[in-house]
């Protein structure tokens, strides 16, 4: 009995794949072998990036609202401390955005935090 291959799926399976290394350079983007392991090693770093964002997010949030509170003579620390102590619980991505886009907001907060 002859072998029984299935070209169809083996082949879509390959376009799926070839579509997804689309705009890639070179060989990355046809051959089979080098647009695989591109692909792989592409998809690996989406992964770890995905994570690495956050971290990277909350460091340039940490590095605005400090920046915001030096004009009221405080460092990051001394307001995170403040607010901890008064129980003013506002998340990091927000008070970046108050200091960046509402800095009359954001003097309110410093403010309340220090009364």
């Amino acid at each position: 009995m002859p072998r029984s291959v299935n070209a169809v799926a083996s082949r879509a399976k390959r376009k799926k794949l070839l579509k997804q290394t689309k705009g890639q350079f070179g060989r990355r983007k046809n051959v089979w072998t080098v647009a695989k392991n591109s692909l792989e090693k592409g998809l690996g770093y989406a992964y770890r990036d995905r994570r690495t964002k956050k971290r990277n997010f909350r460091g340039l949030w940490i590095i605005r609202i400090n920046a915001g509170v030096r004009e009221y003579d405080l460092s990051y620390s001394q307001f995170m401390g403040l607010l901890v102590k008064k129980d003013i619980r506002i998340n990091r991505k927000v008070l970046a955005d108050l200091a960046m886009n509402h800095p009359e907001a954001f003097k309110a907060v410093v403010e309340a935090a220090r009364a």
